[in-house]
């Protein structure tokens, strides 16, 4: 039985045959999944406009034998904005490789997709800081995947105040007493502690409503990324492109 659902077109791949387009969706009813959208690249196609990356559609899925697929595709937001900024879309794409790695697949992913729909949103429009908006959607994907260091204090003392070491391979935290500025031991303002429990813990609605003064949003990024890249043990070439050109 065909599945309608809305979903965030997060890869695609042109080289299927001479109309064809394979592409990974988000979507709001089955998480990630893959799917071939057959003839989506003749000038005629209903659902070639609908299955470009970085597009917001509803799709109509049918399952196929190994794959879904595309039967009907009608955007309802494509970010033109973002194409018009190298580092924008670098970003972009960057959230949209973590989504398909970290984001559920064959399950309701309604928290996810609003993530991402929000933080392209953010980006296209510049109102919002796109370091900021990096850190929130890398840890609320990893949050959501079940990946959160442990926020409540250092691990020898249990203090809860003031500047902190992140100990990335332990997900923990030591304070200034009883850590030191290491390779494992990536230093932490009050500020950037502070705006980690507040992703951690936020509401939805509330996720994107604080700004973050530099001397803390820096090290708060540096951290949150090698936490990321510690906890999946991998690289992203999306992010090694947007760290190249931002």
């Amino acid at each position: 039985m065909p599945i309608k659902t809305d979903a965030l077109i997060i890869r695609e791949n042109n080289r299927i045959g001479e109309n064809d387009r394979f592409i990974t969706a988000l979507t709001r009813e089955c998480g990630v999944v893959q799917a071939s959208v057959r003839g989506a690249r003749k000038i005629t196609s209903r659902s070639g406009s609908g299955t470009s990356l970085l597009t917001y559609s509803t799709l109509t899925l049918t399952e196929g034998k190994n794959k879904w697929i595309v039967t009907d595709a009608k955007p309802q937001r494509v970010f033109f904005e973002l194409r018009a900024d190298m580092a924008k879309v670098a970003l972009a794409q960057y959230f949209c490789e973590l989504a398909g790695v970290l984001a559920p697949r064959e399950e309701p992913a309604e928290e996810s997709l609003r993530l991402l729909l929000n933080a392209l949103h953010f980006l296209s429009e510049g109102s919002r800081d796109a370091t900021l908006l990096k850190v929130t959607v890398e840890q609320r994907l990893l949050r959501q995947a079940g990946y959160c260091p442990d926020l409540s204090g250092c691990a020898v003392c249990g203090k809860q105040e003031g500047g902190m070491f992140l100990q990335p391979l332990r997900g923990t935290l030591l304070c200034t007493e009883h850590g030191a500025p290491a390779i494992d031991n990536l230093p932490l303002t009050a500020g950037a502690v502070a705006a980690w429990r507040y992703l951690a813990e936020a509401a939805e609605d509330k996720l994107f409503s604080f700004k973050l003064s530099p001397e803390s949003l820096t090290p708060l990024a540096a951290a949150s990324e090698h936490f990321l890249l510690t906890c999946l043990g991998r690289g992203f070439h999306t992010l090694e492109f947007y760290n190249s050109v931002k």
